[in-house]
Parts: structure tokens; C-alpha cells; sequence
């Protein structure tokens, strides 16, 4: 067993923890025994069934609050993104205490804190992820995006990951420019309410296929379980790709419709993320425009 650091799990930390994962009563979501095992096996490899983790009791709750506190940071930061997931990704069919914004802010900065980053200022409200972004940022945004679109095809593939990453830093959404791994480019990253969203970018002449689709996906799922994936295609989406795709997958996408209205109108990028992610979860669309998505917050 790892030695503690002073970033992980703090007693303080548990009553946002057992409210978040349900654990007053002594379960975790809707696990059984038989499905908490599993999920930790097949997710970060542990055998939370381990006597180790049951100092305190037997009690899913009991174990998984003991394995927080005595695991090191890396090992609680990724049980917690597993576990955030699999609640957001279940929400759509499972009765879960709705979070008030208090707990859902401590919460993130649990995470922040655990990967060494400073916490994010945000208000109480549900609307405090709402974007600060200033008028004239938004404009100068925009006016770089119609300049993207006057380049030279290779000039404007850069230039369009750069206006994104300068777009998600403008939003606090912490983007990374893009990194190459072994054997494959991604455009960049960026996190977004405890997850780790990977990006590609196109910018081509015709609308995305399901080739283009299926690629991106299965990177994304080839990393942490808790990661997803942004596809972000200037020109769209074609319908019978978004068919053959289908349902169910680990990415959301974004036209350049989307990201013009985002940019236009001010709206809250980290809520039309948010909102993708929902609606791709309870329909398993992975694309829904902005105009399809509802009242979005805005600036």
C-alpha cells in the first residue's frame, strides 16, 4: 500500500463524497456486492473484496471510504472518475439525489485537488459554470474563426486547433495543446467537470463520416476508462455516417454551426459540452445541435 500524501482524501472530504455516491446508508449508487466487485476489477483492477479494505466494515460504503483515504492520490483520483462516470452515465435510467450546486462544486475541486491543480473560483449556483468570457474576447474569437476559413487547407488545420485551444482556455476548461502518443496524433484536450474530454478536430470540404467517427472512438476508449472524446467538424456531420456510427459510444460532436452560435451568442461553452454529454446519454445520439439542446446559459 502506498504512503499518503497530503493530497489525498481528507476526512472533510467524505460528507461531499458519501453525498455525491450515495454512501449515508452504507451502499454506493446502485451497486450490489456482486456488481462493486466487478466494477472494481474491471475498471481499476482492485479487488475491493480485499479484507484489507474492510478495517471499518463490510459495508460497500465502509470499503470504498477506507480505500479512499488509505489508497495513494492517483488510485482515489481514478476510483472517483469511474465512479463520477458510471453515475452520470447511469443518471438517465437510475432515480440518484439530484446534487445541489454546493456539493457538486466541492466535489470538483476534490478532483482538482487530488491532480495538483488549483481549484477553479466558482459560484454556488447551478448557473456558475456559467461563462465569464468577455464581449470582446467572444468577438475576437469569432472574427478568427471566419479568418481560419480563408487559409490554405494545411495552414488552416493549425490554425483552427489553436483558435480551439485558445477558444477552451478563454472558457477555464484547462485545453492541452495537441500531443502525439505512440502511433497516433490527438488535437488536444481539455477537462470538463472531472472529466478528461480528448479532442480531434476537421475541418475538410465534406461532412464527417462513420469511418472518421469510428476511428476517433476507438482511441478514445484505447485510454482511461473515465475518458471521453469531443469531435469537432467544421462541416458537419453526415446523416448516414451519425447512422452507421450508432449509439452508445464514448463521443459527443460539435459542428462549426455550434461553435459559431457558442462564440456569437456568448453562450456557455462548458454547459453546451455538459448538455451534449447529457442528452448523448439519454439518447445515445452522440450529435445534437445547440439549437436542439434547449435554454443554454450565457454570458
Amino acid at each position: 500500500m502506498s504512503r499518503r500524501s497530503p493530497a489525498t482524501i481528507r476526512t472533510a472530504d467524505m460528507p461531499v463524497l458519501d453525498r455525491v455516491f450515495g454512501m449515508e446508508s452504507g451502499y454506493v449508487l446502485d451497486f450490489t456486492n456482486q456488481t462493486f466487485a466487478e466494477f472494481f476489477r474491471e475498471e481499476l483492477g482492485v479487488d475491493i473484496d480485499d479484507p484489507r479494505w474492510a478495517v471499518q466494515g463490510a459495508s460497500k460504503a465502509k470499503r470504498l471510504r477506507y480505500y479512499l483515504r488509505h489508497a495513494n492520490r492517483e488510485a482515489a483520483l481514478g476510483a472517483l472518475n469511474a465512479l463520477w462516470e458510471y453515475r452520470e452515465a447511469s443518471s438517465a435510467t437510475r432515480e440518484y439525489t439530484e446534487l445541489n450546486d454546493t456539493v457538486r462544486v466541492a466535489f470538483f475541486k476534490i478532483l482538482e485537488r487530488l491532480r495538483g491543480t488549483p481549484p477553479r473560483q466558482e459560484t454556488a449556483s447551478r448557473a456558475s459554470a456559467e461563462s465569464r468570457i468577455d464581449a470582446t474576447a467572444a468577438s475576437s474569437l469569432a472574427d478568427r474563426l471566419l479568418k481560419v476559413s480563408e487559409l490554405d487547407p494545411q495552414p488552416r488545420g493549425y490554425a483552427f486547433e489553436k483558435l480551439l485551444k485558445d477558444t477552451f482556455d478563454a472558457y477555464g476548461l484547462s485545453a492541452r495543446d495537441s500531443f502525439r502518443l505512440v502511433g497516433e496524433q490527438i488535437d488536444g484536450s481539455f477537462m470538463l467537470r472531472g472529466d478528461t474530454y480528448l479532442l480531434e478536430a476537421k475541418w475538410t470540404n465534406d461532412p464527417v463520416g462513420a469511418a472518421t467517427l469510428r476511428s476517433f472512438n476507438a482511441k478514445v476508449e484505447e485510454k482511461a476508462r473515465w475518458s471521453r472524446g469531443l469531435l469537432l467538424s467544421y462541416s458537419g456531420f453526415s446523416p448516414e455516417g451519425l447512422t452507421a456510427f450508432g449509439h452508445g459510444k464514448s463521443l459527443i460532436c460539435m459542428d462549426g454551426l455550434d461553435l459559431h452560435a457558442v462564440l456569437s451568442r456568448r453562450l456557455d461553452l462548458a454547459a453546451v459540452f455538459a448538455m451534449k454529454a447529457r442528452r448523448a446519454a439519454e439518447t445515445g445520439r452522440p450529435f445534437v445541435s445547440v439549437d436542439d439542446l434547449g435554454p443554454i446559459p450565457g454570458a
